[in-house]
């Protein structure tokens, strides 16, 4: 429901259209529905919709799927196992984490958030720290000994903020 009501779903399944009743009613009457999809055709649908300029997010399970995985702007596979995915895909997901889909969107919207406020944090410690040298207020060892202190503390926030946001997400 959360991905129905901020995204346009397209479904493209290897299927017969035996299900197509329930799939309807799962994803919606908006939802484009496509079945006996051949590797080719998913591709050539997939790369369609990025020629009409939409971002593409791809869920795909098997290998028939990879070309289109790969042709999607993310493509994320989807797995009971692991260590069987495409290595096509820019994500791995498990099968029974699929309906947390809008949350681990969401969450990856925020990392975004995160990792530009990380970059300003990042560049304003700098610049502070190149006022204190230029001005000779800083020995070279203490500027040593903040230099990797800087990234530690950059990579401790990072981390440190990706936790509380997954929290806040559910995840």
């Amino acid at each position: 429901e959360q991905l129905r009501n901020n995204f346009e779903l397209h479904l493209l399944s290897g299927d017969h259209d035996a299900e197509a009743g329930n799939l309807r009613h799962i994803f919606g009457s908006g939802t484009s529905l496509h079945f006996r999809q051949s590797p080719t055709d998913k591709l050539n649908y997939i790369h369609q919709l990025r020629q009409q300029g939409k971002q593409v997010l791809m869920l795909g399970d098997g290998l028939n799927d990879a070309g289109a995985l790969r042709e999607a702007d993310v493509g994320i596979a989807v797995t009971e196992n692991s260590s069987q995915f495409s290595p096509a895909c820019d994500a791995i997901l498990d099968g029974s984490q699929v309906q947390q889909l809008h949350r681990f969107i969401l969450f990856a919207r925020s990392g975004k958030q995160i990792i530009t406020g990380i970059f300003v944090l990042s560049i304003l410690y700098n610049l502070a720290g190149l006022y204190f040298a230029t001005q000779a207020l800083l020995s070279p060892l203490i500027a040593a000994i903040l230099m990797p202190a800087s990234s530690i503390s950059i990579v401790a926030c990072a981390a440190l903020f990706t936790n509380i946001s997954a929290r806040k997400k559910g995840l």
